[in-house]
């Protein structure tokens, strides 16, 4: 979806099982993170997880982690800050392929697995 609470807000997702909110070591987006969690659990998704983005430092990283262990979320993973992701899109082209070693391509890899073993456990 797109960087915004409507679809929590107009509870168009209220049958997903798997929510990942993805946050900036920012405030507003951190503020935006404190919005979403309590209207994802009013909704009752059972699977909520923080997403770390654009990450710059073990500061940035460890501020995230921190304001969502206040407010009881897990994080699923952590996106470094890139350059790769905006020469990609000037270009026109998916990450994937334009460089599919960069450091962020392989963050989203590992977040990927690191999903998967997740909803395998919440199945189980």
């Amino acid at each position: 979806m797109e960087a915004s609470i409507e679809h929590l807000s107009r509870g168009t997702v209220r049958h997903v099982e798997t929510l990942l909110i993805v946050t900036e070591p920012y405030f507003r987006a951190l503020e935006t993170f404190k919005r979403t969690v309590p209207l994802a659990r009013q909704l009752g998704i059972p699977n909520i997880y923080l997403v770390a983005n654009k990450v710059r430092s073990d500061r940035d990283e460890a501020m995230i982690r921190e304001y969502g262990t206040r407010l009881g979320i897990d994080m699923l993973g952590v996106i470094p800050y890139d350059d790769a992701v905006q020469d990609a899109d000037r270009q026109g082209r998916a990450l994937i392929d334009y460089m599919p070693d960069s450091l962020a391509a392989c963050a989203i890899s590992q977040l990927v697995d690191a999903l998967a073993t997740s909803e395998r456990a919440s199945v189980a």
